[in-house]
């Protein structure tokens, strides 16, 4: 093994070794993470929120368990999508006991009012809950998507009659395209958006800074995705790479992966979700229970390292 191998595995059996004694001690942390206002909304957010995919594929014990010190460590953010295979079978359970204190959000794939209903009441069944606090349209990154959410007998026919029926709260849309994300934001009224805010993305591909100025502008809920991403993973790793529950090269654990969270961070979002992974994740949760805002050389040695990077998602990816 290589010494940069054995360190980094030193450093994750530290950290989960850290986070196993908190959850075993049954103890509040005196520090728990911080929480911020989501837009015009007035809820409040822990800064760091549980990405369903943590439980994905995980024994239902193993799932009670990280979502129980989750909540102990001041997590209340908590986003799903029936894409993540069998994680809503997982966190509905593991959630019932916190999910009065908790913020749930859900996403639909489903462009169309038909499609988007089932969805909705099968998240619901699942899930074990009456109602989600924020529905999201999941990956609106094609402008014919937007179109077809938006048009008739398209899915925001289902958004705008479940929220009178209460069974959502807030309406928003996840999007992985700069010019879809601010046609939508020109186009119909929404409480969140849910993008990429990544250090490389913004210095390599100037991606995401547009969508930050027009959300701010209009005062809405920003939700941060992609905070620890890092790269594309090598051709020849595409489809083998050590990281099954992340799509993209994550940035090095864990010092690289914290100073790309805390960058995310200063900037004015109210939650960034980090990667699937449970040792991200838990990395994530030690961050911000004692986040401080980068230092101006922590900065320029982070955006240093990005330089040349191949980004993992450009302007104009709305095809």
């Amino acid at each position: 093994m290589q010494r940069r191998d054995f360190l980094k595995n030193a450093a994750i059996t530290a950290a989960v070794a850290s986070s196993s004694k908190l959850q075993a001690s049954g103890k509040t942390p005196s520090n728990p993470i911080a929480k911020r206002t989501l837009g015009k909304s007035g809820e409040k957010l822990s800064i760091i929120g549980f990405c369903g995919i943590v439980v994905m594929d995980e024994d239902p014990a193993a799932a009670r368990n990280i979502v129980a010190e989750s909540v102990d460590r001041g997590i209340n953010y908590f986003d799903i999508a029936p894409s993540y295979g069998n994680a809503q079978e997982r966190l509905g359970p593991a959630l019932a006991p916190y999910r009065k204190n908790c913020f749930l959000a859900c996403k639909t794939e489903g462009r169309t009012k038909d499609d988007s209903r089932k969805q909705l009441e099968e998240s619901l069944r699942l899930l074990e809950t009456d109602h989600v606090d924020l529905y999201q349209f999941h990956a609106l990154t094609k402008m014919t998507d937007l179109d077809k959410v938006l048009g008739p007998g398209g899915a925001m026919e289902t958004m705008e009659a479940a929220k009178k029926e209460g069974k959502i709260r807030y309406i928003g849309f996840s999007v992985h395209s700069v010019e879809t994300a601010l046609a939508a934001l020109d186009r119909y009224n929404f409480d969140t958006v849910l993008f990429p805010v990544n250090w490389v993305l913004f210095s390599q591909a100037n991606f995401g800074p547009q969508i930050l100025e027009r959300a701010q502008e209009k005062q809405m809920g920003i939700l941060a995705l992609k905070a620890m991403a890092k790269t594309t993973w090598p051709a020849a790793e595409s489809k083998s790479h050590p990281e099954p529950k992340c799509w993209y090269q994550p940035a090095g654990y864990p010092d690289e992966a914290s100073l790309g969270l805390r960058w995310t961070l200063g900037h004015p979002i109210t939650a960034a979700i980090p990667p699937g992974d449970e040792r991200y994740f838990r990395l994530a949760m030690d961050v911000a229970q004692n986040y401080k805002p980068l230092e101006p050389r922590e900065e320029q040695a982070l955006l240093a390292g990005g330089k040349g990077l191949e980004p993992i998602f450009h302007l104009g990816n709305d095809v």
